[in-house]
């Protein structure tokens, strides 16, 4: 008998399966695609030579990950690529903000009136940016503090909704930006604990970048796959589970799954009923023949680049999607352009680009002529370096992630207090009804990204219950 079984080989199912295989329990995956992956893929998706990552390509969370952190990964090919900038924000006057590594080139792209409010807002946290970190993406009751008086100010900072943040800003770049970075998890702008994601995205940045991985975001999951193997670990692939009487017998069994598919595999009937999905997204992804042709210089040199002509476009694309149900008019567009770090990922000359704007959960319609129309005002001529495009809404990235349910790439609604309390209310998130069975996804604390914390928070708790027994 096996001590645990993990179902599903994203990040956090592999980081979980690592943590207990590296505490000398015998685990085994089983994934039900060819490959592991998860949210970390890379796939020739238009074009061959262009490498095209189907979901998560800038990774501030990983490789400011302490799960990752404590792992040797680098032994097993993963190797970080900084682009010149983090993040670039343009504006319809050729002009940018920036998220840079430095405070002060980050403060200074904002303006006069709001450099000295950056500096105030983002100096007293970065110098224990580790410590919380580790705090903020442990919580809930997995490890105590180690800076709880740190933990409570960024607490009284972020816990607020971004637009109260937002208010120590005197001009739109600073908001804008601000706003941009919430929209990374698809959250409403006035929503509870807004302003702390804003701050982590800010932090992270500030810390030790955006990188892409070298080669593509797969080599973030080959990297833990390889390292699960090498101690002891097994890894099954195309073998898709339907109920948990497809599984070798375990004292344990750990899901990298959709609250909904766990309750439909384990029997747990109506347990996570009550848990909601957020917005989807309409994804896609470019290969050019050459460089987007940004009119502000800034965003050339950067791995991300946010589109949104001011806060409150983006507020009202956010609203849109995620309130009114509908589709925006001018989405707030994420864009991540890997080659610029990463020449390999596409021929000579050549690049690789994605773009994802907002859209109601399940969404069927086509949002090609709308995230172009966003493009070109800040690119004019993009579309004459279009080689080829592949497109996915809702359906398409359901089907190929089941996580994704109805499109939603963070695993679940990230808004109220399933932002900290996931997938429900209980300081015991990863623990379920059955005994044996945990959760371990992006549906768990902290959330979503690639970063492995839910898994790694999922695994103490199961080697804490596989020591009881």
């Amino acid at each position: 008998m096996l001590d645990a079984v993990v179902v599903g080989a994203g990040p956090n199912g592999l980081t979980a399966a690592v943590e207990l295989a590296r505490r000398g329990f015998s685990v085994a995956v089983f994934e039900a695609r060819s490959t592991v992956g998860g949210g970390a893929r890379t796939e020739e998706l238009t074009l061959p030579g262009f490498r095209h990552d189907p979901c998560s390509a800038a990774h501030p969370l990983g490789i400011n990950s302490p799960a990752f952190r404590a792992l040797p990964l680098e032994r097993y090919g993963l190797e970080w690529l900084h682009a010149g900038l983090p993040m670039a924000h343009p504006f319809p006057d050729g002009s940018a903000a920036v998220l840079s590594r430095s405070v002060g080139e980050t403060a200074a792209s904002f303006g006069a009136r709001d450099a000295g409010a950056y500096r105030r807002l983002i100096e007293p946290f970065l110098p224990r940016w580790d410590t919380l970190a580790r705090d903020f993406m442990s919580l809930p009751l997995t490890a105590l503090p180690r800076d709880p008086v740190t933990l409570a100010r960024f607490g009284l900072a972020g816990l607020p909704p971004s637009t109260w943040l937002m208010r120590r800003f005197r001009d739109d770049k600073a908001k804008a930006l601000f706003a941009g970075l919430v929209a990374h998890v698809m959250a409403p702008l006035g929503g509870f604990a807004t302003g702390a994601i804003g701050l982590v995205f800010a932090l992270a940045a500030h810390a030790r970048g955006w990188p892409v991985a070298r080669g593509g975001s797969q080599s973030i999951s080959d990297a833990l796959a390889a390292y699960l193997k090498d101690l002891g670990g097994a890894v099954h692939t195309d073998y898709e589970v339907k109920r948990l009487d497809d599984l070798p017998p375990a004292r344990a069994y750990v899901f990298d799954t959709s609250p909904t598919a766990l309750a439909r595999i384990a029997g747990l009937g109506n347990h996570y009923a009550d848990y909601r999905y957020g917005p989807g997204v309409f994804k896609i992804d470019y290969a050019l023949d050459g460089p987007v042709p940004w009119t502000a210089q800034e965003p050339r040199t950067a791995g991300t680049v946010q589109i949104g002509a001011d806060s409150a476009e983006i507020g009202a694309a956010l609203n849109a999607a995620s309130r009114q149900g509908r589709a925006p008019d001018a989405p707030f567009l994420i864009t991540v352009q890997p080659s610029v770090a990463d020449p390999t990922r596409a021929p000579e000359g050549k690049h690789v680009f994605w773009a994802y704007g907002h859209v109601p959960n399940g969404w069927t319609g086509d949002l090609t002529d709308a995230v172009e129309r966003q493009l070109e005002r800040f690119a004019p001529g993009f579309r004459d370096r279009v080689l080829a495009r592949a497109t996915a809404g809702p359906p398409e990235l359901a089907a190929r992630n089941a996580n994704y349910v109805g499109g939603d790439i963070a695993s679940g609604a990230v808004s109220g207090l399933q932002l900290l309390l996931r997938p429900k209310l209980s300081l015991f998130p990863y623990a379920t009804p059955h005994p044996a069975v945990f959760i371990c996804s992006s549906a768990t604390p902290p959330g979503p990204g690639v970063h492995g914390m839910s898994g790694h928070n999922a695994a103490k708790a199961v080697w804490r219950r596989l020591r009881q027994t």
